[in-house]
């Protein structure tokens, strides 16, 4: 979903931009925290930070003026929030840093109060918000007779990155994915582009 997502997003706020291009979404991420659950790939921080690192060169090299970060995996958060000023102090290019997990999730919870879904969880995955993220993208890809709700309240960011999602959720859901609607979906990524295009003019009129 997160790579869904990472393609979706930068697709859109390049669109928005006009004037702007979409590079891949880096995957695996950090993921550590996932690994009880079969099928996980993760990577250590470093290596990803020296991925971004990599990927930053490139298109500073290709002479992009302007380089946006977009992490779109709550593992991903961190890293690229430490590494992104040492980048921004090597280039030329000069780099936007969109990393506020608490920002982002906020977001996706706008987008569907927008919607007419009064339903907001603290810590967001595989629930309400990112069901509809995508179904958004492609409703074929969401098994809907499949879906199962995971725990919902007051849940510890602090305990899932320590000691693991399935120390609070057997089958990696938080929250109810059955609220997700395709229109909850669309006001999401709406808001998220909305806010983030901003940020970006914000960022490239201030250098």
């Amino acid at each position: 979903m997160d790579t869904l997502d990472g393609d979706e997003l930068s697709r859109r706020i390049a669109t928005e931009l006009g004037d702007a291009l979409a590079a891949p979404t880096i995957r695996p991420g950090c993921s550590g925290h996932h690994m009880e659950f079969p099928g996980t790939i993760t990577v250590p921080p470093e290596t990803l930070m020296d991925m971004i690192r990599s990927y930053c060169r490139s298109l500073d090299e290709h002479g992009f003026e302007y380089i946006a970060l977009v992490p779109t995996h709550g593992g991903n958060f961190g890293p690229v929030t430490t590494v992104a000023p040492d980048i921004a102090r090597e280039l030329e290019a000069t780099v936007i840093t969109l990393a506020d997990l608490d920002e982002h999730m906020a977001l996706l919870n706008e987008g569907l109060d927008d919607a007419g879904i009064e339903y907001d969880q603290d810590v967001i995955h595989a629930g309400a918000a990112e069901t509809a993220m995508v179904l958004a993208i492609d409703e074929g890809l969401v098994r809907t007779e499949n879906i199962e709700p995971g725990p919902d309240g007051d849940i510890s960011p602090a305990r899932l990155l320590s000691a693991g999602f399935k120390s609070i959720t057997e089958n990696g859901v938080l929250g109810d994915p059955t609220r997700a609607t395709t229109e909850a979906g669309e006001a999401i990524f709406q808001n998220v582009v909305e806010t983030y295009v901003e940020h970006i003019k914000t960022e490239r009129d201030a250098a």
